[in-house]
C-alpha cells in the first residue's frame, strides 16, 4: 500500500505524487478514472476499471453457454470458424 497526500488547488486540481503515478504506470497525458463510493475516491487506470466492470457483467455467462473449460472455448472457436468459412 502507498499512502500519500495531495493539496487541492483553487481550481480543484491536485498533483499525484510520483510513487502513485509510478504504481499506476501513468505518463503525462494519460487519463484516470475517479470512482466515488462510500465516502472514498478510488483512482484507477480506466482500462482496468472497464475490464473489471466487464468481468462483473459477464460473470456466469460462460456457464450459461455451456463453457466450463479451456477445451470448451477451443471447440467453440472451431465451430465458429467452420460456420464463417462455410465448412
Amino acid at each position: 500500500m502507498i499512502f500519500n497526500t495531495a493539496k487541492v488547488m483553487s481550481k480543484g486540481q491536485i498533483t499525484l505524487p510520483v510513487d502513485i503515478r509510478n504504481g499506476l504506470k501513468l505518463s503525462t497525458g494519460d487519463r484516470v478514472a475517479l470512482i466515488y463510493e462510500n465516502n472514498r475516491v478510488i483512482l484507477m487506470n480506466p482500462a482496468i476499471y472497464a475490464m473489471e466492470k466487464l468481468q462483473e457483467e459477464m460473470a456466469g455467462e460462460a456457464e450459461k453457454a455451456g463453457i466450463y473449460s479451456e477445451e470448451d472455448v477451443i471447440e467453440l472457436c472451431r465451430e465458429v470458424r467452420r460456420e464463417v468459412e462455410g465448412i
